[in-house]
């Protein structure tokens, strides 16, 4: 446990951003399954995208993550259409 008052409050602080950047990696993990079992990938689509670089604005993902889990998505839509 911290002793000083500030690392206190930064404890304080870093819980609550924590709370926070593992709701935004929930929602963003969310976003991306419904996509994979939707019927209407489209819209859903937008959203795993919306969802994805608002995780990366964030700070909750690296950029580059953000784009490689977008292409990745992308890419398995693209399979699973044609598989139809």
């Amino acid at each position: 446990m911290p002793n000083l008052a500030n690392a206190k409050k930064a404890m304080r602080v870093s819980d609550r951003k924590r709370i926070v950047n593992d709701r935004r990696r929930k929602a963003m993990r969310v976003t991306i399954k419904t996509v994979k079992k939707s019927l209407d990938v489209k819209t859903d689509l937008s959203l795993a995208y919306q969802a994805i670089d608002k995780a990366a604005k964030r700070g909750v993902i690296k950029p580059n993550t953000a784009a490689r889990k977008k292409s990745r998505l992308n890419a398995q839509i693209k399979k699973a259409n044609a598989a139809k």
